[in-house]
């Protein structure tokens, strides 16, 4: 079921998802409305189905294909992790790069827009001139994911860094 146009101009939801010529169903503006509640944070495809039982049931097969529209549209951001988890986040409309920190003992993926306050400026020049290179060449549908990987703070406290360098040894490495 849409809503009215009317309700498109007041619902910043809904309006987003017109702009971006997608359907305003109801289980489209409850995805989209998480993500933009939680900006900074990265979801797997079950984080997410586990985070948005609480209302109405949404099936894991809806789910997918909607994050993945949303994704072809650029309102979220997919990156693959080392291990090939896809990971959905929000994408700002005028972020070109956002660079993010995967460790690779527990996992998780976090944001480094803050802690890289100085040199965000040359990184968003570097992305936008990366893209609009690749555009002049033809490339279509761009976006740029800057990932740093290694083992962060807590897992180092906590003794597991040992954990994530062991295995990145040369000799298990995959070629």
């Amino acid at each position: 079921m849409t809503s009215s146009p009317i309700a498109a101009d007041t619902d910043p939801i809904d309006a987003l998802l017109s702009a971006h010529g997608l359907r305003r169903t109801a289980a489209a503006r409850r995805v989209l409305g998480w993500f933009l509640a939680h900006p900074d944070t990265s979801y797997t495809h079950a984080q997410l189905l586990v985070a948005l039982q609480d209302g109405a049931a949404l099936d894991r097969v809806t789910l997918y294909r909607l994050v993945d529209r949303l994704t072809q549209v650029s309102l979220l951001l997919c990156r693959v992790d080392t291990h090939r988890v896809r990971r959905y986040q929000a994408m700002p409309e005028s972020v070109k790069a956002m660079p993010h920190f995967e460790c690779q003992s527990c996992h998780r993926d976090s944001p480094l827009g803050s802690q890289l306050q100085g040199n965000a400026l040359d990184l968003e020049l570097a992305a936008q001139n990366a893209l609009q290179t690749l555009k002049a060449l033809g490339y279509q549908g761009l976006s740029l994911d800057l990932a740093v990987r290694g083992v962060c703070a807590e897992c180092v406290n906590a003794g597991l860094g040992g954990v994530a360098a062991s295995a990145l040894t040369p000799s298990n490495a995959k070629i």
